[in-house]
């Protein structure tokens, strides 16, 4: 069924399973948990890792990283197991690094990202020992300077460029075109300015460049025009100071199927492709290969987790349309109302009947746009007590969650091999009024 989209769902006697190997039952996880319910797989969470790990390794050499990009869903058993599948972490604020730590994760496997860090973020970051700064301005690369020299440290860093590309997708998730605010540009000559600042400082050590063009790319030659503009700039380095970058970081945003018309990416022939290009090229240009890094993370949990919903009521307006309305909504996914992104929806407990009512899935904000997804087929009896399934709302649903309308955050629970637990707990009303004088 090519809605289901990936090989860790399936429909049995009419309900709707979740799970890499033996699936859980959605029915029971709703009945047991409540609904809404955030679903992850651990099985595909793992896998997921290990296709980058090992086809960084096999293309790119044991020196290679990648790093889970964890705006993606951060909380504490998402950095345990990226640590035990071997990656790295993309932090991008104090909450992200405390998250990290609170897990055990290694800090010298971190590296902080951010156009704005404050002196704050800065000290916190460096007194939890990360082991890599992306600086993305000489504001930035003067404060890490300082604030290293009044604790008597020297700080790795990387720097991030904007290689002036456009990505082919979303505006709103577009960070390699040289009007963003991420990086430095290296057409306007500020790139070769900051690099040459920085190799001045003492206690900022440069170790490197970093880009990143965007995110839900599906296009493989956007990484290869990203990578063939970064190494002229490598070579352009060396030849005119002698400086030779020792890591390439060429960020993350491949696409992920959230409906069926849209592509299944093969991440380690994306990886190949690049790791050809970039070794023809480095010897082109008679220059060492960097250390190559890579930051997945929608490509990481995005297909490892569903959304499961309750109905409550379904309005149907003669001679308009219709609506199906949830009891979760853009507090717990604001993509459709930021974005106007797609998404699959499955009625988790009648995956087996017709559906020939076409409704809008609403939230329970008080939002007119408060819209998890329009022109969705139902069941024609779709009524109260109904489960709907949202499916790949692994990534930047959990993270992007609020409290608007003073509504709980969902839990988040973790399934593996038939097994189900709570890896996030469910926001209590107490847990809204906690910080309230």
């Amino acid at each position: 069924m090519s809605e289901l989209l990936t090989d860790n769902l399936s429909i049995k006697d009419g309900e709707l399973y979740f799970g890499d190997g033996k699936g859980v039952s959605t029915k029971e996880l709703a009945r047991k948990y409540g609904t809404p319910l955030y679903v992850m797989d651990e099985n595909r969470i793992r896998r997921n890792c290990a296709e980058y790990r090992e086809a960084l390794s096999e293309f790119f050499g044991d020196d290679s990283c990648a790093l889970y990009a964890s705006k993606a869903a951060s909380f504490k058993m998402i950095y345990k197991i990226i640590n035990e599948e071997g990656l790295g972490a993309d932090v991008v604020s104090c909450g992200e690094i405390y998250t990290a730590l609170k897990a055990g994760f290694p800090m010298e496997k971190a590296y902080f990202q951010g156009n704005n860090k404050t002196d704050a973020d800065i000290a916190f970051a460096m007194d939890a020992h990360v082991g890599y700064f992306v600086c993305d301005n000489v504001e930035e690369v003067d404060a890490i300077d300082k604030i290293a020299a009044q604790k008597g440290i020297t700080q790795k860093l990387l720097l991030r460029l904007t290689p002036g590309i456009d990505p082919h997708t979303y505006d709103e998730v577009a960070t390699g075109k040289v009007d963003s605010k991420f990086g430095t540009a290296i057409e306007t000559g500020q790139a070769m300015e900051i690099t040459l600042h920085t190799l001045e400082k003492k206690h900022a050590k440069l170790c490197g460049f970093h880009c990143h063009v965007g995110s839900m790319v599906f296009d493989s030659d956007v990484f290869l025009r990203s990578a063939d503009i970064m190494l002229d700039f490598i070579k352009s380095v060396k030849d005119r100071c002698s400086y030779e970058a020792q890591i390439l970081d060429l960020g993350g945003g491949y696409g992920v199927r959230y409906v069926s018309d849209q592509p299944q990416i093969s991440i380690r022939d994306n990886i190949k492709e690049v790791a050809d290009f970039i070794n023809k090229k480095c010897e082109k240009l008679g220059i060492s290969r960097p250390s190559i890094r890579l930051e997945p993370g929608r490509s990481i949990v995005a297909d490892a987790g569903i959304t499961l919903y309750t109905v409550g009521t379904v309005k149907k307006i003669t001679g308009y349309k219709n609506y199906v309305s949830v009891d979760g909504g853009m507090t717990d996914n604001p993509r459709y109302a930021l974005y106007g992104s797609k998404y699959t929806v499955i009625p988790a407990d009648k995956a087996d009947v017709p559906r020939i009512l076409q409704a809008d899935l609403v939230g329970r904000c008080c939002e007119s746009g408060d819209i998890i997804q329009p022109q969705v087929m139902f069941p024609q009896d779709v009524g109260r007590g109904d489960l709907v399934a949202v499916l790949t709302t692994g990534a930047y649903n959990y993270s992007m969650a609020s409290n608007y309308n003073r509504i709980p955050r969902l839990p988040i629970v973790m399934v593996r091999d038939g097994s189900d637990c709570l890896a996030v707990r469910r926001e209590s009303l107490d847990d809204i009024v906690l910080n309230d004088l």
